[in-house]
């Protein structure tokens, strides 16, 4: 299987065991990690656990111990009623299925999945509940990228 480039470190994989897989945090992309426990454990944190939530071959990858450690919560599950049924906290992965294990994901579901968890959520406590507030992209944007597209000073007279 031929690598495709890394974005997460702007290079290219060498390792033929590489495989794409979508990597979500508070900055989304996507990125290729090899095909071993060790490295899905170092990319989400610590011990894995996996959640087959989709009816597409794809599971999420996800720190097991993420709530009780206290990361933060990164994104909300939703039933087929529009209903959230759980929340995932840390880094996580959305990984292809393969017939034994984990395998890259196609570029079709790469992209949908992107376009899925694209949005950054805020979660808010409410009593018993939790409130689950989308997140503008501008608000996760790095100082860099805001300098950029930052008017010039005559715009904000």
């Amino acid at each position: 299987m031929d690598c495709l480039p890394c974005e997460a470190c702007l290079s290219y994989c060498r390792n033929r065991n590489c495989i794409p897989r979508s990597r979500v945090r508070a900055d989304n992309f996507v990125v290729e990690i090899d095909n071993d426990l060790k490295a899905l454990q170092q990319a989400v944190g610590g011990s894995i656990g996996a959640s087959y939530p989709f009816e597409d071959s794809v599971a999420i990858v996800y720190n097991d111990d993420g709530k009780l450690m206290g990361l933060p919560l990164n994104r909300a599950l939703w039933d087929e009623d529009g209903l959230m049924y759980d929340v995932i906290a840390g880094t996580f992965l959305v990984v292809g299925l393969g017939e034994e294990d984990f395998a890259s994901l196609s570029p079709e579901l790469a992209q949908k999945y992107e376009e899925e968890f694209h949005q950054p959520e805020a979660f808010l406590p409410l009593g018993r509940r939790l409130m689950v507030i989308p997140v503008p992209d501008e608000s996760i944007r790095s100082d860099a990228e805001k300098a950029v597209s930052k008017p010039s000073v005559e715009h904000d007279r």
